[in-house]
């Protein structure tokens, strides 16, 4: 198991490697697993980049993102501005579904609401947009509307973490409760744990995915 200090010493390398974040003003501190960045970046898009870049290190159980984010005076754009530019990104993506998603911005701050019928719809929403500029925020209200008996679900489920390289899906167990999909059990990083997460978003009709899985 690493210290604190490793740990530490191989995030601030990771986030020197990623080449869309610039770590001089992130701060890092470490515990037991769980990793604190702190400081400012210049986009909700590098901000975005190094929490994802830290989650690739062995080790790291947890992320805590306290980084806010300043725009430049280049990237500063009025909010008639963004709001324009998001619909035409929302409208050019085809993984998001036409006129099912309506948006809000305030100060910089985008809000996204709606119905799809797929988890990937609504993180393809928010991807699409996360790198325009003035950007400050993203809060993702897009609610994901249920398709399958639970039943159905739990087995789809089951049937692509087995498919799935990275996973030892014999350590994961799968509990369908309504919509909502409970992951319980051990994996040994916290790719192997996106992973299982990944599985379990991508069945039709799963609203919400409570992970309860372990890093060993």
């Amino acid at each position: 198991m690493k210290t604190n200090v490793q740990l530490q010493q191989d995030v601030l390398d990771e986030l020197q490697y990623e080449p869309t974040v610039d770590p001089a003003e992130i701060g890092i501190t470490t515990h037991d697993g769980i990793v604190t960045l702190s400081g400012k970046v210049k986009s909700l898009a590098e901000k975005w980049a190094a929490v994802r870049a830290v989650e690739r290190v062995g080790g790291v159980k947890a992320v805590v993102d306290e980084i806010s984010v300043e725009l430049p005076t280049s990237y500063q754009r009025t909010d008639e501005d963004i709001a324009r530019a998001v619909l035409t990104a929302l409208q050019w993506d085809v993984l998001v579904p036409e006129d099912r998603v309506k948006v809000h911005v305030e100060h910089g701050w985008i809000i996204l609401t709606g119905t799809v019928d797929y988890r990937y719809q609504q993180i393809a929403a928010e991807s699409a947009i996360r790198s325009l500029a003035g950007v400050k925020g993203i809060t993702n209200h897009i609610k994901v509307k249920p398709l399958a008996m639970p039943s159905e679900v739990k087995t789809r489920i089951e049937r692509a973490m087995r498919r799935t390289a990275e996973l030892d899906a014999q350590e994961i167990q799968v509990d369908v409760r309504g919509a909502k999909v409970v992951l319980r059990g051990q994996v040994h990083s916290w790719s192997e744990r996106n992973a299982a997460e990944r599985a379990a978003w991508s069945a039709p009709g799963v609203t919400a995915v409570e992970d309860e899985l372990l890093i060993a």
